[in-house]
């Protein structure tokens, strides 16, 4: 498979699956068995656990939208560089609504076989995302 269309299968995720709530996708290009080595906090890991994560954080965020910022293809490897940014409207990781616009950067790495993504890596700055979820500090 072409890093071209590794690239397009890649960019589904974030532009389809978190930007539109589609979490379909995951069962189209997430092989059931990927090794995640970022699973997002709380859930489980692997595409079921994805499937539960972004409509629980499209609750939160329901303006959710991530812009790619960065996209390379090396041979069976994705990376994306994302800006994710929303209105905190809902109860996040035990934070209650705040109804602040927030903004937070996340990098992944894809690696893909047979035409789905069999393992993850990801960089998301979660510390940076919950400091914009505090109250002011006096």
């Amino acid at each position: 498979m072409s890093g071209e269309t590794n690239k397009a299968l890649a960019r589904r995720i974030p532009l389809e699956a978190y930007n539109q709530g589609n979490i379909t996708v995951f069962d189209e290009i997430v092989a059931e068995t990927i090794t995640d080595h970022f699973p997002p906090p709380g859930f489980p890991a692997g595409r079921e656990g994805y499937k539960l994560f972004v409509p629980a954080l499209r609750a939160a965020f329901p303006d959710l939208q991530t812009t790619l910022d960065l996209e390379i293809a090396d041979g069976e490897k994705v990376v994306h560089r994302i800006t994710v940014c929303g209105t905190h409207k809902g109860e996040f990781m035990g934070t209650p609504a705040t109804g602040k616009q927030v903004t937070w950067t996340e990098t992944h790495i894809l690696r893909f076989a047979n035409n789905v993504i069999v393992e993850h890596w990801g960089n998301a700055d979660q510390s940076g995302l919950m400091m914009q979820l505090m109250p002011p500090q006096n």
